[in-house]
């Protein structure tokens, strides 16, 4: 009896430690995994949702949260992911440009959320639904801060989207003091140079809130006045003058017949006789990342203006 009594202790001892070793083990390994994925920026990282995104600016807010898409829409001008993000999208399904998305792709995903860009979207949020969830953005609707934060929640990132914030306004701060040692107070406009329109930015995004509002800068004349619900207004080289800008940010397209049309502008007496040009401040940006409208658009865009006034002093 007794050694029976022995053997069943024994039995149960056994069991116990045999449970807490398996136990122990996957809640391990699960932890270790989670945390590598993460580190690497790739796929969706163990319980991390697969998000879709068919808006760039929606994307690169992600990218700005350390959050890589399964899948997104491309640059419709691009014709791929914008190339100052291209790198980090490397293991990201495009779907097409956002006007004319990719369904099929999409469906094949198989994501477990979509992000849409209402504008372009708005109409079309039923085909989605069937694929998945979705969450729709108005990005019209308060600032790229306000995206940023907004996805944040979402994601459980909202500590790392605020520092995002505070990071860009410590830098907004020193880009201001460049600027105003090159240009004091005085007035600013930004234009763009296509193969057949010379345009002028309004205030509304993509240029006008990182001119105007984040670097606080004073629009030139008649800036204003250009209507607020689109980002430009088509002008003659003729009325250059009556802006009277002290500084001039420049947008020349990266086709053949835009970077034409600039030179012609610049051998034009009517830009020659302009109070910028003959003061030496027009600064030349590329499209790419100034016109991105979202987190990290505005982030590298402020970089190089940074580099960009640095330099010139």
């Amino acid at each position: 009896m007794l050694k029976k009594n022995l053997l069943f202790a024994l039995s149960l001892c056994l069991i116990f430690v045999l449970a807490a070793c398996g136990n122990a083990n996957p809640s391990g390994s699960s932890s270790a995994g989670s945390t590598s994925t993460e580190q690497e920026g790739n796929s969706p990282a163990s319980g991390e949702q697969r998000i879709a995104s068919m808006s760039i600016h929606l994307t690169n807010d992600l990218l700005a949260l350390g959050i890589t898409p399964v899948g997104s829409v491309i640059g419709g001008e691009a014709k791929g992911f914008l190339s100052h993000v291209a790198d980090q999208l490397q293991n990201t399904t495009p779907l097409g440009p956002v006007k004319d998305p990719d369904m099929e792709a999409l469906l094949a995903l198989k994501p477990d959320v979509i992000y849409l860009d209402e504008e372009f979207s708005g109409d079309d949020i039923a085909k989605f639904e069937k694929i998945a969830p979705v969450h729709v953005f108005n990005l019209d609707d308060g600032t790229w801060r306000d995206h940023l934060k907004a996805i944040g929640k979402l994601v459980n990132r909202e500590k790392e989207a605020e520092q995002y914030i505070q990071d860009y306004a410590t830098e907004t701060d020193e880009v201001k003091s460049l600027i105003h040692d090159e240009i004091g107070d005085g007035t600013v406009m930004a234009i763009r140079v296509t193969a057949k329109e010379l345009r002028v930015f309004s205030t509304r995004r993509p240029m006008g809130p990182i001119l105007y509002d984040d670097l606080g800068l004073t629009p030139a004349k008649g800036i204003a006045d250009i209507d607020s619900s689109k980002p430009y207004q088509v002008i003659s080289r003729e009325i250059l003058p009556d802006f009277d800008a002290d500084a001039i940010f420049v947008v020349v397209n990266s086709d053949e017949e835009a970077e034409n049309m600039f030179k012609e502008l610049q051998d034009n007496p009517i830009w020659q006789g302009l109070k910028a040009v003959k003061a030496g401040h027009v600064y030349t940006i590329g499209a790419q990342p100034w016109l991105d409208y979202s987190a990290i658009g505005n982030k590298m865009a402020l970089d190089e203006a940074k580099e960009m006034f640095t330099q010139s002093k």
